[in-house]
């Protein structure tokens, strides 16, 4: 059986300053501080650096899942992830990520054994599995966590 594998969305497989850069100045201004609350910024977004093919790299070795946080205040946001994850992984039922989107905030309910999270915010730091600390000195970027997952 293979083992559960959680992936973050933003800042994770998702580049969260691409939308940002995308949306006009005036909008940024009027949304400072709360630019998640942005109608529609989550479609604007690009795939971090190498995020795409890991995680369909991973879906071979684990039984994967995106986990992710969207905000409360932007109802538009929930279907922008779902509509994200079809454009980049595939809507065909063979896709890594084909009804594989769990959208909560509280992460830490999910039983599985690794989570890649960027933040520990969320739940995050009390997952029950091991937290892949993404971003971070020993987690920098996709290829070193890849290698690592695959090396298991």
């Amino acid at each position: 059986m293979k083992k559960i594998l959680y992936i973050d969305m933003d800042n994770v497989i998702v580049d969260f300053v691409s939308g940002i850069n995308r949306l006009n100045p005036e909008i940024q201004r009027e949304y400072e501080g709360r630019l998640d609350d942005v109608p529609g910024i989550f479609a604007l977004m690009d795939p971090m650096p190498g995020a795409v093919q890991s995680v369909t790299d991973l879906h071979s070795k684990f039984d994967v899942y995106a986990l992710s946080t969207a905000p409360w205040a932007n109802p538009s946001a929930w279907s922008d992830k779902v509509a994200w994850i079809q454009k980049h992984f595939g809507s065909s039922p063979t896709a890594p990520l084909y009804k594989r989107l769990i959208l909560t905030h509280h992460k830490h309910l999910n039983t599985g054994d690794y989570l890649i999270d960027d933040r520990t915010k969320n739940g995050a730091d009390r997952f029950s599995g091991i937290h892949i600390h993404f971003g971070q000195p020993e987690w920098p970027n996709w290829s070193v966590v890849t290698s690592y997952l695959m090396s298991l």
